[in-house]
Protein backbone atom coordinates (compact mmCIF):
# COMPACT_ATOMS: atom_id res chain seq x y z
CA UNK A 1 0.00 0.00 0.00
CA UNK A 2 3.08 2.22 0.80
CA UNK A 3 3.66 2.68 -3.39
CA UNK A 4 0.01 3.54 -3.84
CA UNK A 5 0.32 5.78 -1.27
CA UNK A 6 2.98 6.98 -3.72
CA UNK A 7 1.10 7.37 -6.47
CA UNK A 8 -1.81 9.05 -4.73
CA UNK A 9 0.68 11.95 -3.91
CA UNK A 10 1.45 11.95 -7.20
CA UNK A 11 -2.13 12.53 -8.17
CA UNK A 12 -2.10 15.27 -6.30
CA UNK A 13 0.80 17.34 -7.05
CA UNK A 14 -0.83 17.09 -10.62
CA UNK A 15 -4.11 18.72 -9.13
CA UNK A 16 -6.17 15.22 -9.61
CA UNK A 17 -7.83 13.32 -6.56
CA UNK A 18 -5.27 11.65 -4.69
CA UNK A 19 -5.56 8.19 -5.67
CA UNK A 20 -2.92 5.75 -6.84
CA UNK A 21 -2.89 1.97 -7.30
CA UNK A 22 -0.27 -0.84 -7.78
CA UNK A 23 -0.54 -4.31 -9.55
CA UNK A 24 1.20 -7.02 -8.18
CA UNK A 25 2.02 -10.71 -10.03
CA UNK A 26 3.77 -13.48 -8.44
CA UNK A 27 5.23 -10.97 -6.22
CA UNK A 28 6.57 -8.12 -8.63
CA UNK A 29 4.77 -4.85 -9.00
CA UNK A 30 4.25 -4.88 -12.84
CA UNK A 31 1.41 -2.00 -13.04
CA UNK A 32 1.07 1.41 -11.16
CA UNK A 33 -0.90 4.27 -11.54
CA UNK A 34 -2.96 7.25 -10.44
CA UNK A 35 -5.96 9.50 -10.96
CA UNK A 36 -5.75 11.65 -14.21
CA UNK A 37 -8.88 11.78 -15.91
CA UNK A 38 -8.52 15.88 -15.94
CA UNK A 39 -4.91 15.83 -17.42
CA UNK A 40 -5.55 13.26 -19.91
CA UNK A 41 -8.97 13.96 -20.62
CA UNK A 42 -10.15 10.31 -20.24
CA UNK A 43 -12.96 9.75 -17.75
CA UNK A 44 -11.44 6.12 -17.43
CA UNK A 45 -8.23 7.10 -16.43
CA UNK A 46 -9.32 6.41 -12.71
CA UNK A 47 -5.63 5.27 -10.75
CA UNK A 48 -6.85 1.68 -11.15
CA UNK A 49 -7.70 1.63 -14.64
CA UNK A 50 -4.18 2.67 -15.23
CA UNK A 51 -2.41 0.59 -13.12
CA UNK A 52 -4.15 -2.27 -14.54
CA UNK A 53 -3.26 -1.28 -18.26
CA UNK A 54 0.41 -0.74 -16.95
CA UNK A 55 0.13 -4.40 -15.92
CA UNK A 56 -1.76 -5.70 -18.89
CA UNK A 57 0.99 -4.27 -21.39
CA UNK A 58 4.09 -5.31 -19.25
CA UNK A 59 2.97 -9.04 -18.88
CA UNK A 60 1.68 -8.93 -22.46
CA UNK A 61 -1.70 -10.11 -21.80
CA UNK A 62 -4.91 -8.58 -20.62
CA UNK A 63 -5.67 -11.04 -18.16
CA UNK A 64 -4.21 -10.65 -15.05
CA UNK A 65 -4.93 -14.27 -12.95
CA UNK A 66 -3.26 -13.87 -9.67
CA UNK A 67 -2.79 -10.35 -10.07
CA UNK A 68 -3.92 -7.95 -6.08
CA UNK A 69 -3.85 -4.43 -7.09
CA UNK A 70 -3.44 -2.30 -4.19
CA UNK A 71 -5.23 0.96 -4.27
CA UNK A 72 -5.45 3.93 -1.70
CA UNK A 73 -9.61 3.99 -1.97
CA UNK A 74 -12.53 1.89 -2.45
CA UNK A 75 -12.75 1.56 -6.57
CA UNK A 76 -15.91 2.68 -8.07
CA UNK A 77 -18.14 0.31 -10.51
CA UNK A 78 -16.41 0.98 -13.63
CA UNK A 79 -13.15 -0.13 -11.77
CA UNK A 80 -14.30 -2.96 -10.47
CA UNK A 81 -15.83 -4.00 -13.55
CA UNK A 82 -12.50 -3.95 -15.01
CA UNK A 83 -10.33 -5.83 -12.51
CA UNK A 84 -13.41 -8.54 -12.85
CA UNK A 85 -12.91 -8.65 -16.64
CA UNK A 86 -8.65 -8.89 -15.62
CA UNK A 87 -9.19 -11.78 -14.11
CA UNK A 88 -7.69 -9.88 -10.89
CA UNK A 89 -7.75 -12.32 -7.72
CA UNK A 90 -7.44 -9.51 -4.94
CA UNK A 91 -8.51 -6.18 -4.33
CA UNK A 92 -6.97 -4.52 -0.95
CA UNK A 93 -7.95 -1.38 -0.55
CA UNK A 94 -7.02 1.60 1.93
CA UNK A 95 -10.43 3.85 2.92
CA UNK A 96 -14.03 3.54 2.15
CA UNK A 97 -15.71 5.75 -0.23
CA UNK A 98 -19.31 6.08 0.81
CA UNK A 99 -20.61 7.62 -2.17
CA UNK A 100 -19.07 5.29 -5.10
CA UNK A 101 -17.26 2.78 -3.61
CA UNK A 102 -18.33 -0.53 -5.40
CA UNK A 103 -16.73 -2.97 -3.06
CA UNK A 104 -18.88 -2.25 0.38
CA UNK A 105 -20.29 1.17 -0.06
CA UNK A 106 -22.54 1.76 -2.45
CA UNK A 107 -22.57 -1.76 -3.70
CA UNK A 108 -20.51 -4.79 -3.59
CA UNK A 109 -20.29 -5.51 -7.34
CA UNK A 110 -17.68 -8.21 -7.06
CA UNK A 111 -20.54 -9.73 -5.99
CA UNK A 112 -23.29 -9.47 -8.26
CA UNK A 113 -24.76 -12.76 -9.85
CA UNK A 114 -23.85 -13.62 -13.66
CA UNK A 115 -20.18 -12.53 -12.88
CA UNK A 116 -18.33 -15.14 -14.13
CA UNK A 117 -15.35 -14.54 -12.08
CA UNK A 118 -15.18 -13.57 -8.14
CA UNK A 119 -12.63 -10.94 -6.46
CA UNK A 120 -11.34 -11.64 -2.96
CA UNK A 121 -11.70 -7.99 -1.19
CA UNK A 122 -9.66 -6.89 1.73
CA UNK A 123 -10.24 -3.17 2.97
CA UNK A 124 -9.00 -0.94 5.63
CA UNK A 125 -5.59 -1.08 4.71
CA UNK A 126 -3.57 1.44 5.57
CA UNK A 127 -6.93 3.26 6.15
CA UNK A 128 -5.91 6.50 8.21
CA UNK A 129 -3.06 7.41 5.70
CA UNK A 130 -5.50 7.09 2.73
CA UNK A 131 -8.20 8.85 4.38
CA UNK A 132 -6.21 11.64 5.64
CA UNK A 133 -4.47 12.57 2.03
CA UNK A 134 -7.90 12.18 1.03
CA UNK A 135 -9.71 14.57 3.08
CA UNK A 136 -6.67 16.77 3.10
CA UNK A 137 -6.88 17.46 -0.53
CA UNK A 138 -10.38 17.61 -0.40
CA UNK A 139 -10.23 20.52 2.93
CA UNK A 140 -7.55 22.34 0.90
CA UNK A 141 -9.69 22.49 -2.46
CA UNK A 142 -12.61 23.79 -0.24
CA UNK A 143 -10.31 26.21 1.08
CA UNK A 144 -9.28 27.53 -2.17
CA UNK A 145 -12.84 27.63 -3.62
CA UNK A 146 -14.56 29.59 -1.14
CA UNK A 147 -11.42 32.27 -1.38
CA UNK A 148 -11.96 32.58 -4.54
CA UNK A 149 -15.31 32.39 -4.39
CA UNK A 150 -14.90 35.27 -1.32
CA UNK A 151 -13.39 37.56 -3.95
CA UNK A 152 -16.00 38.26 -6.24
Amino acid sequence: MALALEEALKAQAAGEVPVGAVVVLDGTVVGAGFNQPIASNDPTAHAEIVALRAAASRVGNYRLTGATIYVTVEPCLMCVGAMVHARVATVVYGTPEPKAGAIVSMTSAHELNGLNHRLHAVGGVCEEQCRDLMQSFFRARRRTEAAVDGGD
